[in-house]
């Protein structure tokens, strides 16, 4: 798969650092990635969650480092291609702003 913004995963562990050896596991793990659907990428990780939003469809959450982060993107499955929107600390993914 391919990935856009890999900067927002740079820019987030710069002020997290201890995010910072999950998230690039996350990014080689999805590179080599070929998955087609949801229950593909929860065989790999298992509490990958589709969340429905009113602005952008269908977004997958990724736990990160533990739960202690998530990961929010847009998986275009039919162009095998993963749009990072944010990554968050866990009390910023509660607040729910992502949402919209």
């Amino acid at each position: 798969m391919r990935v856009i913004s890999q900067r927002i995963l740079e820019q987030f562990w710069q002020s997290h650092p201890d995010a910072e050896h999950s998230l690039k596991q996350w990014f080689k793990m999805v590179l080599a990635a070929n998955w087609q659907n949801l229950p593909e990428v929860r065989r790999v990780y298992p509490h990958a969650e589709g969340v429905e939003t009113s602005a952008s469809g269908v977004l997958t959450v990724f736990n990160i480092c533990g739960n202690k982060h998530r990961l929010i993107a847009r998986i275009r499955y039919d162009w095998q291609l993963i749009n990072v929107r944010c990554v968050l600390t866990h009390a910023e993914y509660d607040k729910m702003q992502w949402r919209k």
